[in-house]
């Protein structure tokens, strides 16, 4: 048996176009989640110096507020892959669509700092199952050819979403007047800023209820003539849909639902391919890129620069994030996941090192430190330069190789693991670095550099290439 869903010839060019299309598109509405992702984890950074001041709490307080969230990712990405291999990939998407939406509410009203704090591990919650749902839907419904570009939605609706946030920050400050902690409707701007999410929240919702569920799942659970029908929308036409769903069934025949224990070995009691997953997941974090997007507006100002103009510099770097996004997306198919990894970590390591000279400059005036001028454009730029190295790399490879490196046996045990000590090393990060700034800013840099060489290393002895590969391919 062979699926058409149009008139066409086989194979003609229409044909492949309208799939192709269809693909695009339900790929296109799971990466809704990624776009929340972006936003919620972003829209922290120019909220951080209101809810320092409406709060009046102190570095150590602040960090711990803008960091929790992470913890909250990290239990989200933990048992997201269990629900997504109960309930569905489309149903838990509503779940963390859900927690988005309540959590905005909450951040945006809260009553002290500790209330605002659990709405933020709410929202954790919805961002780390984003985080592991997104990439294994996407890898699980697109055709091996197109894989890498459409796993690269992911990364590209996550840096879109911190360009949004970015920009809406901008925006409602300008509306108050370029301070944060200035009303607008009888609420503080930093409010407004946390509780936008709610739009893309409810966007999330809507689509997650229409697209059609994973064929793989729908394969485990017995409804194979549900994942003959997805298949025929979402394959090359011609394909022998029979044959896919056999292959599919034959690399589940003999499995059970993934368990953690399933992913026991030898390895320090992990199976290796686990511990890739989870090294590619803290180099992701430990070359230091979220301090960029959580951090800079308040870091630009302790250098010097005005708030307003700190936020409209945090949203330049988000469009050069995108830039970077999209050369990932163009080469991520041609030249393969490992030399885009090597490339970045190198680029990543140089830029950093940049940073850390630049800000070793730093003069104390009063509560602020002023960089002299070319150490002011040399950190300017380097943190540019960084992020887009990123961003063509690592920020786009590493979710496309959390999708598709692992067998289909474990791949959602396996990927909510790896997701969950992601977010354990964003928050280590995260946490840490008021304390590292105030201690040394060049030093906190440094140690990103070290990192992101380290990270070039690991590629070159662990990872292995994935392009064009079947996921029924990989052992």
């Amino acid at each position: 048996m062979v699926g058409t869903t149009s008139s066409g010839p086989a194979g003609s060019p229409d044909t492949r176009r309208e799939h192709l299309g269809h693909v695009v598109f339900i790929t296109a509405a799971a990466a809704i989640g990624g776009f929340l992702f972006g936003y919620d984890s972003a829209v922290i950074n120019g909220a951080v110096t209101g809810i320092q001041r409406h709060f009046e709490v102190g570095p150590v307080v602040t960090g711990f507020v803008v960091a929790i969230a992470l913890l909250g990712s990290a239990v989200g990405a933990w048992i997201a892959g269990g629900l997504a291999d109960r309930w569905g990939r489309t149903r838990t998407m509503q779940v963390a669509a859900v927690l988005f939406a309540v959590s905005s509410v909450g951040q945006a009203l809260p009553f002290g700092i500790w209330d605002l704090a659990f709405w933020r591990v709410l929202a954790g919650a919805g961002i780390g199952m984003a985080s592991v749902l997104g990439p294994a839907y996407i890898a699980e419904v697109a055709p091996p050819a197109y894989r890498g570009r459409l796993g690269s939605f992911q990364q590209l609706a996550i840096v879109l979403g911190i360009a949004v946030s970015q920009l809406v920050n901008y925006a409602i400050a300008q509306t108050v007047g370029g301070d944060v902690n200035n009303e607008l409707l009888g609420i503080q701007a930093w409010q407004w800023m946390l509780g936008a999410c709610l739009v893309p929240a409810l966007l999330y919702l809507l689509f997650a209820s229409v697209i059609p569920e994973s064929p793989r799942f729908l394969v485990a659970a017995g409804r194979s003539p549900q994942a003959r029908q997805v298949l025929a929308e979402v394959e090359a036409e011609g394909t022998d849909l029979d044959a896919r769903v056999a292959e599919i069934e034959q690399s589940l025949r003999l499995e059970h639902r993934p368990r953690l224990r399933d992913l026991r070995g030898s390895a320090f009691g992990l199976l290796p391919i686990v511990w890739i997953g989870i090294t590619l997941s803290v180099f992701q974090q430990f070359v230091g890129i979220n301090v960029i997007f959580y951090y800079s507006s308040a870091l630009w100002q302790s250098v010097g620069i005005n708030q307003s103009d700190s936020l409209l510099i945090s949203f330049s770097t988000s469009i050069i994030n995108i830039v970077g996004t999209f050369i990932a997306i163009a080469l991520v198919d041609r030249i393969g996941r490992r030399p885009l990894l090597m490339i970045g970590s190198l680029g990543m390591a140089v830029a950093l090192a940049a940073a850390a000279w630049a800000f070793s400059a730093g003069v104390p005036r009063g509560e602020t430190v002023t960089l002299p001028e070319l150490q002011g454009t040399v950190a300017l730029a380097a943190a540019h330069v960084f992020v887009l190295f990123f961003a063509l790399s690592w920020g786009v490879v590493v979710w496309v190789l959390l999708g598709e490196m692992f067998p289909n046996r474990i791949r959602a045990a396996a990927l909510s693991v790896a997701a969950a000590a992601q977010w354990v090393a964003n928050w280590l990060i995260t946490v840490s670095f008021p304390s590292l700034a105030e201690w040394s800013l060049a030093g906190a840099y440094v140690g990103y550099a070290v990192f992101a060489a380290l990270s070039l290393v690991f590629v070159l002895v662990k990872v292995r290439e994935t392009k064009g590969r079947r996921l029924e391919e990989m052992g």
